[in-house]
């Protein structure tokens, strides 16, 4: 496993020399309601002096994630936790070791957090150039991931004669709060691929307007691409890039260069649909920003067929190696519950759309 590609926990075990220890650690990324995120820099005496990470540490036998890290924020701390959900596994292999990181957000707590091991704090803005550093390499993809909104409008026009009701819903959806739009109209590029394509223009030209990002599904031309924040990929259209390559599949070199190829031609978010595990594990191999796995409840989108329910998702989702959003019979209503399963947030078409 190469340090810059991510494993599920299974795959770490796997691959780990003996040699080489495996740890499991509980990260939590401590949030205020502004926003601000609490970063610790390591003492002096530990290794990796100096440099800034999550508050946290390693799970011991017998502990759930959340025991742990509530464990831990107590002892380096001094803050009891009282609102904390899962968030993404991941896993990161120094010179040393490898340490698989349970990064679990917390939004509630009592307590002043106070460096209880002489250990230097700071709250920062994750969204803006941060002040202090450098951060531990495995702290840095939290920190991308932290900009995704938790909300992820899909379209659902259907045709003209919807363009200008929706584009109007769109307005207030994105004047309330809405950062995040996929354009996906597969039946309209049957009937009318112009038509089709100047409502994406139009979509993507109100997203920028309100400071939010549109991607492009990949149902759509890639010559679209480029005028898009990013590129949403069915599953099929995901395990493409992978096979389209001499190199024998499974290893890392292959991923890797099917990665790079991708990136190449993505300009910006790369997202993938996901449905079960060997999605999760294709758009992981792709670096994908995302993954939207679902459907996770029963949905008018497809009728007859049950959703996974919770527990499965919450079983993929911790296997995933990157930030999910849930889909299927996904609202406002449904966020909080989201999270405490371990999505990043929610995606979905009419009720985030009729919310604004």
């Amino acid at each position: 496993m190469s340090e810059s590609m991510p494993a599920t926990p299974s795959d770490a075990v796997a691959a780990a020399p003996a040699a080489k220890p495996f740890i499991r650690v509980a990260a939590g990324l401590i949030l205020r309601p502004d926003g601000q995120l609490l970063l610790a820099q390591r003492p002096s005496d530990k290794p990796w002096a100096g440099w800034w990470e999550l508050p946290g540490g390693k799970i011991e036998a017998g502990e759930s994630t959340l025991e742990a890290l509530a464990r831990e924020l107590d002892e380096e701390l001094g803050i009891r936790v009282t609102d904390a959900s899962p968030w993404v596994t991941y896993t990161h292999e120094y010179p040393k070791n490898i340490v698989e990181l349970a990064f679990c957000r917390v939004y509630g707590w009592t307590g002043i957090p106070t460096g209880r091991e002489n250990q230097e704090l700071a709250w920062v803005d994750p969204k803006a150039d941060l002040p202090v550093g450098p951060l531990l390499p495995a702290t840095e993809p939290p920190m991308r991931w932290l900009q995704l909104p938790e909300q992820y409008l899909i379209t659902s026009i259907g045709g003209q004669q919807g363009l200008a009701p929706y584009l109007e819903k769109l307005a207030r959806a994105l004047q309330t709060g809405i950062r995040l739009v996929q354009f996906r109209e597969p039946s309209w590029m049957a009937v009318s691929e112009h038509d089709a394509y100047a409502a994406f223009k139009r979509i993507v030209q109100l997203c920028h307007d309100a400071g939010a990002r549109c991607l492009v599904n990949s149902c759509h031309p890639e010559s679209w691409w480029a005028q898009a924040d990013g590129v949403h990929f069915r599953a099929a259209d995901a395990r493409a890039p992978l096979a389209a390559t001499s190199s024998p599949p499974g290893d890392d070199e292959h991923a890797a260069s099917a990665a790079a190829r991708l990136r190449a031609k993505v300009p910006g978010l790369i997202a993938v649909s996901a449905h079960d595990i060997a999605d999760l594990t294709t758009a992981r191999a792709l670096g994908a920003d995302f993954a939207v796995l679902g459907h996770v409840l029963d949905t008018p989108s497809h009728p007859g067929q049950p959703g996974m329910g919770w527990e499965q998702f919450t079983l993929l989702a911790a296997q995933a190696g990157l930030p999910v959003f849930a889909i299927g019979g996904q609202s406002p209503a449904t966020q909080a519950d989201a999270r405490q399963h371990g999505a990043h947030g929610i995606a979905g078409m009419r009720h985030l759309i009729d919310q604004g």
